[in-house]
């Protein structure tokens, strides 16, 4: 069940969904956080307004962002790559995620419904955060999205098969053991939160407290929401539209969109659906077992490698003693050959184990969750999701294909030591590579029109010859290091697209790649160069974030909800080059001391930024300003920030130095020399400020000169 986990987590807030809502391309999002994502379009991209200009462009925009991250830290030399993608090759004025941004509207007059439940900006758009498909709203806003019971009801069953101790659902930090539920509230309380949040007096005296327990058993035992149609709300799901794959009430089929649609009977069309399903996952179940023995298989090899390595080396020392001693010098040599073969063959075998534990626990974990979604007994939810899931099943079955679950290296050695030579031959002793039995792959050819850079990313793209007769069963794609080092593995697989990330900025990387089959490795292709960009376009990272700060204008402006500081990370890292970027102070009241500069991944998020051992920064008031690392103060330097300042940070890795400048005017010397090593952009602030990020800045052109001069 445990691997089943991830399906039930929302992509934006990585926690467990609340009230979900299925979005037009199936994937889902608590209701929370879709709005929280929403941004403003201008009146010229309604969908009211392309009606009437008679402009046939779909609400959705449809971006080519697939990828696979392999690896997570960002500029560290090599990074993630993915199968299928195509990032555009110019800086454009977009958010991260492709959607056009634009300031934000006022925010609607406060009433008495939730903030999950007011209307939201007209024109307001909302963009997939995983597969980054765009869409208008509406009208109705939030309220035209169906809300999947049928995921509810999973999430459900799963909180209550773990048998962990019931947390309070007030405490700011370290939940407490809960102690009482309110059944009117449906909120549990520790002993402290109850008597702060729920006195015995007043309006909510009547209220009745219920050990946790008996709590969760009525929460199990509540009667679950129909679920209703998005057009009509007060009318139920009673058919179900072929055409378009929905569940429909009767006034859609009387008056609404669907009247000339073909239907079929709910019930019907839900049998069938979970029927469908259910031959589907067999199919996966099959896979998943030939997956099971297949590593088992893998596993016995590596015991037979060992094996047939000790034998094969004892083999070699008897027939070398057997000689003179100068075959004893020849001897060495050929024992480094069999070891590398040796190390070789492991290599490749337990890399395809870690592939196929790591494709396994996700097919896993989606089985899982589908034989959950097959308990849920309201037809309605079940078919808002069946089709997504039914695709899902069938293409990840697809992708355990022909040669997933074959073995890409023997156990055997094929090699053969020819002993029969005379003495004075002994200098010419060597290995026999055994023939192969069919030929190597022909040398893949780079689509150089599909290869590109973005940013730090390089998407690369190559085919097999036109009148290639030899099958590639897969491919190795092979970068050096950004500084014509050493060439390393990046890709191995049957894909012809792979995007890297994680490059270094201003930096020229060769790239080159192979093909093979169970005979051997084609050569290389001819080598390409690839110059990623000179500047660094990012935003401040969610992910990564201590919880109180508040994220807005596509995670570019960035406040706090707490007094105290706490600190935001940019979600790109650096550590070759010079880069530089600026932060506007929007907001700035009481005084307060934000602080700006680099951090390490790992730094503590709950204190000003320079506390501990893993910032270097600047922290500053509105008369002067200091430079704290490690807790220590230096160079107090006069002149302050207000509204409208406008805080530059210049992290030169080629020198080694960290400068900082407000208004363009650098402020005190340099601050931290001798920096090297991977850095974040870091932000600390409390809830007094608000500051806006702006990236893809050129190196301000007095310190281009200074360094030139230098």
């Amino acid at each position: 069940m445990e691997e089943m986990e991830e399906e039930l987590k929302c992509p934006v807030c990585g926690s467990f969904y609340r009230e979900p809502i299925i979005l037009p391309c199936s994937h889902n999002l608590c209701q929370a956080c879709a709005r929280n994502i929403l941004v403003q379009t201008p009146e010229s991209e309604s969908p009211q307004s392309r009606r009437a200009s008679g402009s046939g462009v779909s609400d959705y925009d449809y971006l080519d962002l697939d990828k696979m991250s392999l690896y997570s830290e960002a500029d560290s030399g090599y990074g993630s790559y993915g199968g299928f993608a195509s990032a555009p090759t110019t800086p454009c004025q977009r958010s991260p995620n492709g959607v056009r941004v634009f300031p934000p509207a006022m925010p609607p007059p406060a009433t008495h419904l939730s903030p999950a439940l007011a209307s939201v900006p007209r024109n307001s758009c909302i963009t997939c955060p995983q597969c980054h498909r765009s869409l208008i709203l509406d009208d109705r806003g939030l309220r035209g999205f169906p809300k999947n019971r049928v995921l509810e009801g999973v999430i459900d069953r799963y909180q209550q098969s773990k048998a962990a101790a019931l947390k309070c659902q007030l405490c700011e930090k370290a939940p407490k053991e809960a102690t009482v539920m309110c059944e009117q509230c449906d909120v549990f309380y520790c002993d402290p939160c109850r008597l702060r949040c729920h006195p015995p007096r007043g309006p909510l005296a009547k209220h009745r407290l219920v050990p946790p327990a008996q709590g969760r058993v009525s929460r199990r035992l509540s009667p679950r929401k129909v679920s209703t149609c998005t057009d009509h709300e007060l009318e139920n799901h009673s058919m179900y539209c072929v055409q378009c794959k929905m569940p429909v009430c009767y006034q859609c089929l009387e008056e609404g969109k669907h009247s000339s649609h073909e239907v079929k009977a709910l019930g019907a069309m839900w049998k069938l659906h979970k029927s469908q399903l259910s031959q589907a996952l067999n199919g996966l179940s099959d896979r998943a077992k030939e997956a099971k023995e297949f590593l088992v298989q893998l596993r016995n090899m590596v015991q037979q490698i060992q094996e047939n390595s000790v034998e094969f080396e004892a083999c070699l020392v008897a027939q070398c003693d057997a000689l003179i001693d100068a075959l004893n010098r020849r001897k060495a040599q050929l024992l480094a050959r069999v070891n590398k073969e040796h190390e070789h063959k492991l290599k490749v075998v337990r890399d395809q184990i870690s592939h196929c534990t790591v494709k396994l626990r996700q097919t896993t974990g989606l089985m899982e969750y589908c034989l959950e979604v097959i308990k849920e007994n309201d037809p309605s939810g079940f078919l808002q999701i069946s089709d997504a899931l039914i695709r899902r099943v069938h293409l990840t079955e697809d992708q355990w294909g022909k040669g997933t679950l074959t073995p890409r290296m023997t156990t055997d050695f094929d090699l053969s030591l020819d002993n029969s030579p005379l003495l004075q031959s002994i200098h010419q002793l060597d290995f026999v590579q055994m023939k192969a039995s069919s030929p190597v792959p022909a040398t893949p050819i780079l689509q150089l029109e599909e290869c590109c850079t973005h940013n730090n990313s390089a998407t690369l793209s190559w085919k097999q010859p036109p009148l290639s007769t030899v099958p590639a069963e897969g491919y190795i794609l092979e970068l050096d290091d950004g500084s014509g080092g050493q060439f390393r593995e990046v890709y191995v697989g049957k894909e012809t697209m792979c995007t890297v990330d994680g490059l270094h900025f201003n930096s020229t990387y060769n790239a080159r790649v192979k093909a093979f089959n169970k005979t051997g490795v084609s050569p290389y292709s001819k080598t390409l160069v690839l110059q990623t960009s000179e500047v660094a376009w990012f935003a401040f990272d969610p992910g990564s974030a201590h919880s109180d700060i508040i994220f807005s204008n596509d995670n570019l402006t960035v406040t706090c909800s707490s007094y105290d500081d706490r600190v935001v990370l940019g979600k790109t890292g650096f550590s070759k080059g010079v880069h530089y970027w600026e932060l506007t102070v929007d907001r700035y009241d009481n005084h307060p001391d934000p602080a700006f500069g680099v951090a390490r991944i790992d730094v503590m998020k709950d204190v000003m930024l320079g506390k501990d051992d893993k910032a270097w920064a600047m922290y500053v008031d509105n008369n002067r300003s200091w430079f704290m690392h490690n807790n220590s103060h230096t160079n107090r330097t006069e002149g302050g920030i207000t509204k409208g300042a406008t805080v530059g940070v210049l992290l030169d890795l080629n020198r080694k130095t960290l400068t900082f400048f407000i208004n363009d005017e650098q402020q005190g010397p340099i601050a931290f020399e001798n920096v090297e090593g991977l850095f974040f952009p870091a932000v600390s602030l409390n809830r007094n400020v608000q500051v806006t990020l702006h990236t893809g800045l050129p190196v301000p052109d007095f310190y281009s000169s200074r360094a030139s001069i230098a």
